[in-house]
């Protein structure tokens, strides 16, 4: 056997402990459309990377984006699943998802598209916006101070994206009861509702969206922060209130603000105010590393709701179009 032979052999070997490695470690056929931690690993080595220095940019600029990539990504799976649909521009003869009185407050579009841009010069027509967004919004958690958790990759992007479909959003009224059921409709339980509220340890409430509260004596409302609220809401229906008093970092300080009858919006203290689910947010309170796991476990799952795989989704050119 010449050397040139032996060269051919140990690196054909070692093509196929890579190959056999990958359909071990993904869980799934190697080629197959199936959802998988290290979807990319062949196809885009440096999609993860990619995406997490881009976030990273965008945080050290601006830390109220981590909120805002946080929401995004969970507005684009209650509605149509985790496919990117919140992302797309409304045309001439389609008002998208994006334009619902629901998400006009969404932010942190730009984030997306500056990681998309990226991915297409290394990786073009390989990483869908849904599967950016979704990582996005784990790096934001983590670089805000919360737990690190991995999700699969290989979402598609959805070829559908209309304003009426966000009727199915929470609304920020909502009492437990309806939580627990629009929850429950995409298989969480209470604990997982209360886990994903928790997101709400980031950012900002606008006046709209609470002031409801204020014009009746609300029973569990603390006297000093309605007073706090109102003050806010002088300021106009777009005035910003903090969910708690660390908006930008992540920790457990919203679930002492529920128990002390300073939630901002009604569909945070009721989780306070109900039976089924104080006892977690007490739990949550004292223990934040009890808080951290579940909350982990439920964007977990959260992130692979309904999602598009294979032929069922594309991925974008542009995040803002569909193809």
């Amino acid at each position: 056997m010449t050397s040139l032979d032996l060269v051919k052999m140990v690196t054909g070997n070692f093509l196929g402990v890579v190959v056999l490695l990958e359909m071990i470690v993904s869980g799934s056929r190697f080629g197959a459309n199936g959802m998988s931690m290290n979807y990319y690993m062949m196809s885009c080595p440096f999609a993860e990377p990619i995406v997490k220095n881009t976030v990273i940019r965008a945080l050290q600029a601006d830390p109220t984006l981590a909120a805002a990539l946080l929401r995004m990504h969970f507005h684009d799976c209650f509605i149509e699943g985790c496919d990117g649909s919140v992302l797309v521009d409304s045309t001439k003869d389609n008002t998208a998802e994006k334009d619902s009185p629901a998400n006009l407050s969404l932010r942190g579009y730009e984030v997306i598209d500056d990681a998309k841009e990226e991915l297409e010069e290394q990786c073009p027509g390989v990483v869908s916006c849904a599967d950016i967004l979704a990582m996005a919004a784990r790096d934001a958690v983590f670089w805000a101070g919360g737990p690190v958790y991995d999700i699969p990759k290989g979402r598609k992007d959805g070829r559908r994206s209309k304003i009426e479909d966000t009727i199915n959003l929470p609304a920020p009224f909502f009492n437990a009861s309806q939580l627990i059921k629009m929850f429950g409709q995409h298989g969480f339980s209470v604990q997982e509702v209360v886990a994903l509220s928790g997101a709400h340890t980031l950012g900002v409430a606008r006046c709209s969206s609470f002031k409801s509260r204020l014009s009746a004596a609300d029973p569990n409302l603390e006297a000093d922060f309605a007073n706090t609220l109102s003050k806010t809401c002088s300021a106009g229906d777009n005035a910003e209130q903090p969910f708690d008093s660390t908006r930008n970092s992540f920790d457990n300080f919203y679930f002492n603000a529920l128990q002390r009858k300073s939630g901002v919006l009604g569909s945070d203290q009721t989780l306070y105010a109900t039976p089924r689910t104080r006892g977690i947010v007490n739990g949550y309170a004292m223990n934040q590393a009890m808080f951290f796991f579940d909350f982990q476990q439920a964007m977990l799952k959260m992130s692979t709701l309904d999602v598009k795989e294979g032929s069922k989704g594309e991925v974008r050119e542009s995040c803002r179009k569909i193809n």
